[in-house]
């Protein structure tokens, strides 16, 4: 029996495990529960399992009849502050929700792994199964890297349910995928007056609306029209009352990029953009800047080969699509600056089924039907890395 026809016989199971995950959501750093199915569920399969006493997430071990080279799979496990909004059978049980396909990675991802299991005797080298916590947070990535839990990895993949995608289209592109996230925190100082008089002040919330429009120049003139670029502010606070000129506001932004050399240049740029318009008004302005993950490019031209191949092999031609790179973030990136590695998107958006929605939104669904298809994709993907006949 080939991977495609073991995945099509584990369909129910992959299923009922992205249905289950559906209904019991939990938080980035908070993924206890989950943590412990997910190494129930590797340990019933006969893989060595690894835990972590300070943090959550888990990782399974196949090893093969002899040693030779490691791959690693990666999924993410933790879900979003979101109310489900739709109704559905498996409707989240509490006031979390996978808005983001985090439970159907779990699902295939252990459907690989049990498909994979089938192949035990065959295998020369070790495959890892790393179920990762809190990606949702942007760091979540870095501790297994602290752990070394990557130390004897050669090669890893990962992958994601896309909803901007046709359901039964696989994304395999080499280059950019998905772009750094670096977020920012601007604090200006004026000087508080009445308002009937604002001329005795410093407006802190003139001066920010000038830094607030002003950034934008950091992306139609200081950037390459063809480099893409996204520096947006996400919250404005400021001021005590209506009647008085604030002293103080606060906003926090992020700043998205591919390319790497860009991204050396954003800081230095918006600090002094955002000191010199605070000074044109009066005002001081503190710029806190914090460094996320960076890009998800595919530079690896034998791996991204390697995952086409093993889509045509298991769904042929027309199970190859193509989708353009993506603006989000993903700290997968921190994998990448490890070891080879290789990211896709796999299609899931379905209209006739009502899986429509973006990402993180409350009624985000996914058409299920795809899950098999990304439990065989990583089984197959690891099988050709490590050179194993069906």
């Amino acid at each position: 029996m080939n991977v495609a026809d073991l995945a099509k016989e584990k369909e129910a199971y992959i299923i009922e495990r992205r249905r289950y995950f559906h209904q019991h959501p939990e938080l980035s750093f908070e993924e206890k529960e989950t943590t412990q199915v997910l190494a129930s569920e590797l340990a019933r399969m006969g893989l060595e399992v690894e835990t972590f006493a300070d943090y959550n997430g888990v990782v399974g071990v196949l090893r093969g009849r002899q040693p030779g080279k490691t791959v690693m799979l990666r999924a993410d496990i933790d879900a979003l502050p979101v109310k489900e909004a739709c109704e559905l059978p498996y409707k989240s049980e509490n006031d979390n929700m996978h808005a983001c396909g985090h439970d159907c990675h779990m699902a295939m991802l252990l459907g690989a792994a049990e498909i994979l299991s089938e192949y035990r005797q065959n295998l020369v080298g070790t495959i890892k199964f790393l179920f990762q916590a809190a990606e949702e947070s942007t760091y979540g990535a870095k501790y297994y890297l602290k752990k070394g839990v990557l130390d004897d990895v050669d090669a890893i993949m990962g992958m994601h349910i896309w909803s901007g995608l046709a359901a039964h289209k696989l994304s395999i592109e080499g280059g950019p995928r998905m772009a750094s996230c670096d977020n920012f925190v601007i604090k200006v100082k004026g000087l508080s007056s009445h308002a009937c008089a604002p001329h005795l002040g410093k407006d802190a919330i003139l001066a920010a609306t000038g830094i607030l429009m002003n950034l934008q120049s950091q992306v139609s003139r200081n950037n390459d029209p063809n480099n893409p670029l996204v520096v947006s502010v996400g919250t404005i606070n400021g001021g005590t009352r209506f009647n008085i000129v604030a002293d103080q506001v606060v906003m926090e932004g992020t700043v998205r990029t591919f390319s790497p050399e860009q991204r050396q240049k954003n800081e230095e740029e918006i600090r002094n953009l955002v000191t010199q318009t605070a000074k044109a008004f009066g005002c001081t302005a503190k710029l806190t800047y914090t460094y996320g993950p960076g890009a998800v490019i595919n530079t690896d031209e034998k791996l991204v080969s390697m995952v086409k191949e093993a889509g045509v092999a298991l769904y042929g031609e027309d199970f190859i699509g193509d989708y353009e790179k993506q603006m989000v973030s993903e700290d997968f990136s921190y994998y990448s600056e490890k070891v080879p590695s290789v990211f896709v998107f796999l299609g899931c958006r379905n209209e006739a089924i009502g899986a429509a929605y973006a990402h993180h939104n409350e009624c985000f669904q996914v058409d299920e039907s795809v899950l098999k298809e990304g439990a065989a994709l990583y089984a197959k993907f690891a099988l050709q890395y490590l050179e194993v006949e069906e």
